[in-house]
Formats: structure tokens, sequence, C-alpha cells
């Protein structure tokens, strides 16, 4: 499958609001296009922002934080220092483990291209308002740490994923907004990992990941 990435203007960084409304609009384009390609997109967020999973309640009453619902299910994030990805595309597995997993290699292809060895987590669930406070096998981790957090929903033979990249977190704010103690051992961001590369090559070496993970990929 070929892919298409959407530059956006050349502006990456944007509200919470815009950004799930533009991940939905390029969904829906994709269905009544009826495109047989995938189109990916990089972006930020400004200011800070609490994502809520599809099927979560909005239980979370923090003054100084915007909060926005997002398609896609899992649990909710606080979105912040980070890379965030989304990938539209025609269904092409009808396991969503299978194609979350196909996707989510090509981020673990991209970061392979900067040095940094990544693999698939195994299942661990805990009773956790946060995403990152659990993982599934089709998690992305370093040493065992988790590292990617995404989640996928599909809609008329099309699907949407997205994911999480955290350069940095912050623990006490991330406790203080899900009321939840964080097992930090358990997590790891990019400048834990390594801290010299900028946005402009992570992007470009996901990129290069993206093109050689859906060259084997078929609708």
């Amino acid at each position: 499958m070929n892919v298409n990435f959407i530059t956006n203007n050349c502006n990456i960084v944007n509200n919470g609001q815009y950004n799930m409304d533009f991940d939905e609009k390029t969904l829906n384009s994709a269905i009544g296009d009826n495109v047989d390609f995938a189109l990916v997109r990089f972006y930020q967020w400004h200011p800070k922002c609490v994502s809520l999973g599809r099927n979560q309640d909005n239980n979370i009453n923090y003054k100084n934080i915007d909060i926005v619902n997002r398609k896609t299910g899992g649990r909710a994030l606080l979105h912040d220092k980070e890379l965030t990805y989304s990938v539209v595309c025609p269904i092409f597995d009808e396991s969503i483990v299978r194609s979350y997993k196909k996707i989510s290699n090509c981020l673990i292809l991209g970061f392979k291209t900067l040095g940094i060895e990544l693999n698939f987590g195994s299942f661990e669930h805990r009773n956790s308002t946060y995403c990152f406070n659990t993982t599934s096998r089709a998690d992305i981790c370093y040493n065992n740490k988790k590292f990617i957090g995404s989640a996928q929903y599909r809609k008329k033979g099309y699907l949407l994923q997205h994911g999480s990249i955290p350069y940095s977190l912050d623990w006490s704010l991330i406790e203080e907004i899900f009321y939840e103690k964080i097992d930090r051992e358990k997590i790891i961001t990019l400048n834990e990992i390594n801290d010299s590369f900028s946005t402009r090559q992570i992007i470009d070496a996901l990129k290069q990941g993206f093109i050689e993970g859906f060259k084997d990929i078929s609708q």
C-alpha cells in the first residue's frame, strides 16, 4: 500500500480539538473519496491537553487542562511534550490486533534507522485510567518499558490509528490529573533513551519506517 504524508501546511503544533477534528475529517474524507492508500500525519499539542478514549467517561476535572474526546479507544492520555502520529487507511486485516501491530511495526522500523531498537510489549492489565499505566502485546516498548501507546478506530472499511511518542512526562501532573500512582519503572520516554534527535529527524525517520512497513501491506 502506498503512503501519502499530510503536511498540514507545515504547522504541526495545534490545540487538542483541532488535532482530533483533523484526524476525524481525514478519516471521513478517505471514506468519501474511497482512497486506496495510507494517509499519515505527525503533530504536536499546544496547549497541553488530555484526550479521552472513545469509551471513557469524562470524570477528569482539572481546571487548567483542556480535555477532548477522541474516536479511538484505549485509556486517557496527557498530551504535552510529545510527537503524535496518525494513520488513516483501508482496513487490510480483519484482526484489529494484527493490523495494529503491522502499523506499529512502521514505528519500530523508523526508530531502528536512528539506532533505537524497540519491540512489542507483553500484556499487563491494571485497573488504570491512564494509558501508559497498562501494556498490551501490541504496544511498543524499549527494554521492556512502555514507550509508545496507540489506539485504533474503524469505520466503513477504513481505520484510524494514532499514538503518542513522549519526549518527556510530567509525572506529578499526570498523577494529579488521573488520581493514581504511576509506575515510573515501567515507562520510558524518548529523552531518556536518546535526547539528541530533533523533531525533524524523528519525523524523517518515521516516514521511512512507514514507507518500508507499508510495502508489504495490501488491501
